[in-house]
């Protein structure tokens, strides 16, 4: 912009007209009777059934026509207060309200030494009803409102000044807003609008979104277990602290305390209204990958017996590698419109059967004759037991009248196309909460960064420059893609991890990139699209001890809809290979090993190939695959004797890797003509849509795999020295989360040759070793002390990799390290082929360590004699890597 400060006065001149065309309403501060301010205290209409939370600071700002209101001022720990307020014409009425310490009661219930706490009763009654709070509105609609600020408060010393050099600082408040318009609908469908966004920095990460959108009333909330799950009472312990009448309703005060303190468990206080059995409040701590979450809601009548949410507060803080912060969040729903559910209108009377008479055996039979609705609509009391069962009942029956069972949930998100457009006014007059001082300092300071940047480059250069991409020096290490337009592009991979070393290429040096031509057809119900595409991508190698040079290519054709899609194509060269095709050791962890210590693990031969391949996933749950080699092998052998290593004692071993079962005839070269057929199941995969697009949710379904590979030697052209041989295998993997308790992960196959003439090493069944301190990614992928190919066979096999993780067992006893978010594992792995010993490993591993490390202690045995064991360091388990 040529002239700043003309525009700034434009802006004001603006402001000011805006704000006199429309300034009335209420507002003022909420403050205890110490005079201290309440943050976020609820300021609620009850002529509208509307309201606005206060800030941080207290304040509270809402505008009104002219009219008479009741206003309710309310927060928890402190007296409600109803005041009778005017708004004129053109006018602001300004209010502060000072509020009471809560006074709770110990006198609706009675207290006896030795009884049961009365909180355990009320929980009961609350856990049963909770499907029923959750299933009560067949649909609604709500505004949201979302304010998010988020500072940084500590940094390393040495990164401050750079920080400060990008803009960032300590202790200054990048504030985001946001205005949604979200529509639920039974069974699971919820669909979010962005009517408007506002944000001056990036904190993301930390959105609250998973607490916002999910209900207290589900099992879990974001993976922490809910107080009002089915299993609340083996993670919590609950304790009755008073009551209280707010809105003509009794409300029970909670202390939720947790059995074991740690993370993914709530610790605080959640208020249950009595008879009614639903949430009033809540105030609520927990943890989660050391990060610390505290979590507050305030509910509100929308409808006769109906509560739902009307502001929810959030705090996130935590800090990781010197770098620590805090992330704030204020939530405030409004313009509720919501539809009863028809088949839960009449509220049931719940009875707890452990201290409370059932109903009488005429009630309890005249009850029996009806069917499943009129027996949820019966006025008979029930016991907690039998109207949980009656809901389940009900939700199952609801869940087959889906027009498609296998999808479970559905998620529409959309942004309005003048969402990131509008103007300072708008904001003020939709914002229900004030800023405060802090976050206007960081618009102010964001906003005059944003005309500073924009005077430096308009939206057109930025766009051309995109456009002009050119070739880079390191681009073909690096990686880069160049675009023709027309969908398609041409570029190289990232090939610094294709310069390392091994005892045949001696330095290797590789290169690897691609030619792609996409295209996008729109489908029938305009938002899938089928993707086809046609890659090319070739990759070559060069070995400076060996003076071989290396290369193939792969020729393919997919195409790909929302659950199914293709792939076939055409592979062929000459390269090198590991004999294990998995891969067992990464080239950098090899060299790092060749060159540090003189041990040369990765044991590699020569391929000359042709092959073609197929493969359709027919959707997420089903896919088989097709494909046929013809091969020329010749063995390798070492060509670099070089290693920083030098001592006398130690020398690289050949590039024959020791097996016990096989000799020297196993590493001949030989020629192979083989097909592969190959099924991956996963029984029972739901679905869930995103935008109208299907994804697959695969927590409980396990994958299975059976592959069937034969060797056929009348189609090489040397029958004499061709692999002959039938092979076939079946693997299982799957997890299974105990709630919090624990996580088992494991991973079973089997296998055997029917036919085993001629089996040359390539073609043998390798397992997962490892030699290296290094463990490999994955809870249940690999063996951890196992030689990488001293079991390998040609027989009948059987392996197991199994893989538990606590929450708390021996060091995470301790609190302190639970809240940390370390966690503990055992694993205990198994090995057995017609010719090897039993193979087993047992071990014990800290997870998690400042949040990125796993660190393991094991050992290996043979038939039960130790073999070796030792340390093992890797990345947390949570954090999955392709």
């Amino acid at each position: 912009m040529k002239n700043p400060a003309a525009f700034s006065l434009l802006l004001l001149s603006f402001l000011f007209i805006s704000f006199s065309t429309f300034s009335q309403g209420i507002r003022g501060r909420v403050f205890s009777n110490d005079g201290e301010p309440l943050p976020y205290a609820s300021v609620f209409i009850r002529n509208l059934g509307d309201g606005v939370p206060a800030n941080d600071e207290g304040y509270y700002e809402m505008k009104l026509p002219e009219g008479i209101y009741d206003v309710y001022f309310q927060i928890l720990g402190y007296k409600s207060r109803i005041e009778t307020l005017v708004v004129k014409e053109g006018a602001w009425t300004d209010f502060d309200v000072r509020l009471e310490p809560q006074i709770y009661t110990l006198e609706q219930v009675e207290v006896r030494a030795g009884a049961e706490d009365p909180a355990l009763t009320i929980m009961r009654k609350a856990i049963s009803k909770a499907k029923y709070h959750r299933l009560q509105l067949q649909s609604y609609e709500m505004t949201v409102y979302l304010k998010g600020t988020g500072q940084l408060t500590d940094a390393p010393f040495f990164l401050k000044k750079t920080l400060e050099k990008d803009g960032l600082n300590l202790n200054e408040a990048y504030t985001s807003e946001s205005v949604s318009k979200i529509r639920f609908s039974l069974p699971d469908k919820l669909e979010e609008e962005v009517i408007s966004i506002r944000t001056n920095g990036d904190n993301q990460n930390t959105s609250p979104a998973p607490y916002i959108q999910t209900s207290f009333y589900e099992e879990k909330i974001n993976e922490i277990i809910s107080p009002l799950s089915r299993a609340a009472f083996q993670y919590y312990r609950f304790r009755y602290e008073g009551s209280f009448f707010d809105e003509d309703v009794m409300v029970n005060k909670i202390r939720v305390i947790p059995r074991s303190r740690g993370e993914r468990i709530f610790d605080g206080y959640i208020y249950i209204i009595e008879d009614l059995w639903a949430i009033h409040s809540l105030d609520l701590k927990s943890s989660l990958l050391g990060f610390q979450i505290e979590a507050k809601q305030q509910y509100a009548p929308v409808a006769e017996n109906v509560w739902m949410p009307f502001t929810h507060t959030y705090r996130f803080s935590g800090k990781i590698f010197g770098f620590a912060g805090e992330f704030n969040y204020l939530a405030s729903t409004r313009d509720y419109e919501v539809v009863l559910n028809p088949d839960l209108v009449q509220t049931p009377e719940i009875i707890d059967e452990k201290i409370e008479e059932k109903p009488q055996d005429a009630m309890a039979k005249e009850a029996e004759d009806l069917g499943l609705l009129e027996k949820l609509s019966s006025e008979t009391p029930k016991t907690r037991k039998e109207y949980r069962k009656l809901l389940n009942e009900y939700e199952k029956e609801m869940l087959q009248e889906q027009r498609e069972e296998e999808v479970i949930i559905e998620r529409n998100y959309t942004v309005d196309s003048l969402a990131k457009k509008r103007d300072l006014s708008y904001w003020d007059s939709i914002r229900p909460v004030p800023l405060t001082a802090k976050e206007i300092q960081g618009y102010e300071r964001d906003d005059s960064l944003a005309v500073v940047e924009a005077a430096k480059m308009s939206e057109v250069d930025s766009v051309a420059k995109k456009a002009r991409r050119k070739y880079r020096p390191l681009d073909f290490l690096n990686g880069a893609t160049y675009s023709f337009g027309k969908g398609r592009s041409i570029g190289f991979n990232q090939n610094w991890t294709k310069i390392s070393f091994n005892t045949v290429e001696g330095l290797k040096v590789g290169v690897s990139g691609f030619y792609r031509k996409a295209k996008e057809i729109p489908m029938a119900d305009s938002v899938n699209v089928f993707r086809k595409s046609f890659n090319i991508e070739p990759e070559f190698r060069y070995g400076f001890s060996s003076k071989r040079f290396y290369g193939k290519s792969t020729l393919r054709w997919s195409g790909t809809k929302p659950t199914s899609g293709y792939s076939y194509g055409l592979e062929g060269g000459r390269f090198i290979y590991q004999f294990n095709g998995g891969e067992p050791i990464n080239e950098q962890v090899n060299a790092l090993y060749s060159l540090l210590f003189r041990q040369n693990y990765m044991k590699l031969y020569e391929q000359s190939f042709g092959r073609v391949f197929w493969a359709h996933r027919v959707d997420y749950g089903f896919t088989y695959r097709v494909n046929f080699t013809y091969a020329q092998r010749n063995q390798l052998f070492n060509n670099s004797d070089y290693s920083f290593y030098n001592r006398g004692e130690r020398i690289y071993t050949p590039n024959q890797p020791e097996n016990v079962e096989t000799g020297n005839q196993a590493f001949q070269d030989h020629q192979i003509a083989k097909i592969q057929l190959g099924v991956e199941w996963r029984p029972g995969i739901k679905y869930g849509i995103r935008n109208g697009r299907k994804y697959p949710i695969s927590d409980r379904a396990p994958l299975i795999r059976l592959d069937y590979i034969k060797a056929i030697p009348q189609l090489t052209r040397q029958q004499d020295f061709a692999a002959d041989f039938d092979h076939i295998r079946v693997g299982v993997e799957h997890d299974y989360t105990f709630g919090i308790s624990g996580k088992f992960d494991f991973n079973v196959s089997a296998g055997t040759f029917l036919n085993s003439n001629r089996v040359y090493f390539p073609d043998f069944q390798h397992f997962g070793g490892n030699r290296t301190i290094f463990s490999n990614f994955g809870p249940a992928s690999n063996f951890r002390f196992m030689d990488y190919y001293k079991y390998s066979t040609s027989s009948s096999y059987l392996s197991g990799i199994f893989h538990y993780q606590f929450r708390k067992f021996l060091l995470t006893q301790l609190p302190m390290l639970r809240f940390s978010g370390v966690q503990e594992n055992v694993f205990l792995n198994y090995l057995k082929t017609e010719n090897s010993p039993h193979y087993v490993e047992v071990g014990y591993s800290l997870d998690n360590l400042f949040r990125i490390f796993r660190v393991e202690i094991g050992a290996g045995f043979e038939n039960g004699q130790y073999l070796r064991g030792g340390a093992r360091f890797g990345v947390a388990t949570f954090i999955q890597i392709q």
